[in-house]
């Protein structure tokens, strides 16, 4: 399968996205991360106004596969969830770059995007896994 990774996002080793959209930063799951799940079945996500750290767990998604935590690829607090990812798991299979997203967050240093792997780097990496 041909995996899409937009040039203007980063990645983090554990498949978690991280690209700026104004002030803040949308994160989601990669699509290789989501085609690896199969069948998403449920999504858990923090609360808006909770704080996330880089490498931390975040949250989970369960296929029908396994269960899998999801890893902060950056520090912030969470501004928005994505509602139509818990009420629909299915916009995280079908587009996970896009109606996929899973939080928005108010950043605490965008320099710790420099630690997330840029698009071409990420390809490498899952295609060669």
């Amino acid at each position: 399968m041909d995996f899409n990774f937009p040039d203007h996002f980063r990645f983090a080793d554990s498949h978690e996205y991280a690209v700026v959209d104004g002030e803040y930063v949308r994160i989601g799951i990669s699509e290789f991360a989501v085609d690896q799940l199969g069948d998403i079945v449920f999504v858990e996500l923090p609360e808006v106004g909770e704080s996330i750290i880089q490498g931390n767990s975040f949250g989970s998604v369960e296929s029908v596969k396994a269960v899998e935590d999801m890893n902060a690829p950056i520090s912030g607090e969470i501004v928005e969830i994505n509602q139509r990812v818990i009420d629909s798991p299915e916009n995280l299979q079908s587009d996970p770059h896009q109606k996929g997203w899973l939080l928005l967050v108010k950043p605490v240093d965008l320099d710790e995007l420099k630690l997330l792997m840029d698009a071409k780097a990420y390809a490498s990496k899952v295609v060669s896994s």
